[in-house]
């Protein structure tokens, strides 16, 4: 075979093997004796003969511009690993693009792996965990005065020094100290709650 087959002429020009037969059929070909395709006659023949508005254009790559977030993502996390990060509004290679990506990979895989093995809680879980806890203890304060203000109120009669009309008057030191005994008492029923983590 002089030249080329319908098959390879295809494939040099990226057209089908049909659109190949039809341009054969058509005369927009050069062939040689033996029937093959002559390429570069051919190529220059249709390009004569062919109306430039219904060719093909090899299509570009669209290429998408990288948000400035995803490039100073890639310096943070290399200057994290104390590997060195272009500066900021120059391009980022592809190298040091691919080392962030695998930096980020083994600390995802390191999370995960320490979720895994019960190291690590959910955040959101964890907030409402506390949350639940906080607002018990707020919730035992919010009653403590009417549970303690009869038990303080009998234990600061029976201890008052004197009586003035129809008032009681105690001293501020045992006002204190009876104080202080209620609130311990309530502490120590708040150090009974537990946070429950499951």
């Amino acid at each position: 075979m002089e030249g080329l087959s319908e098959r390879q002429y295809a494939a040099r020009v990226g057209l089908s093997r049909g659109a190949i037969q039809k341009a054969k059929a058509t005369g927009r070909l050069v062939l040689h004796g033996d029937g093959s395709i002559d390429a570069e006659a051919s190529d220059t023949l249709r390009a004569q003969a062919t109306d430039p508005s219904k060719t093909r254009k090899a299509p570009k790559p669209k290429l998408k511009p990288v948000p400035e977030a995803a490039v100073s993502a890639v310096g943070e996390t290399l200057r994290e690993q104390g590997m060195a990060a272009p500066p900021v509004g120059s391009g980022t290679t592809f190298l040091q693009a691919k080392t962030a990506n695998e930096v980020l990979k083994a600390q995802e895989r390191r999370l995960r792996l320490q979720k895994l093995k019960g190291e690590l809680i959910d955040r959101a879980r964890a907030l409402s965990l506390v949350f639940r806890l906080a607002r018990q203890e707020r919730d035992v304060w919010v009653n403590w005065p009417a549970r303690a203000a009869a038990l303080m109120a009998a234990e600061l009669s029976a201890s008052c020094s004197e009586v003035v009309g129809q008032e009681i008057v105690v001293e501020p030191a045992t006002m204190q100290k009876v104080l202080e005994k209620h609130v311990r008492a309530q502490l120590d029923d708040l150090a009974d709650i537990k946070p429950d983590l499951r």
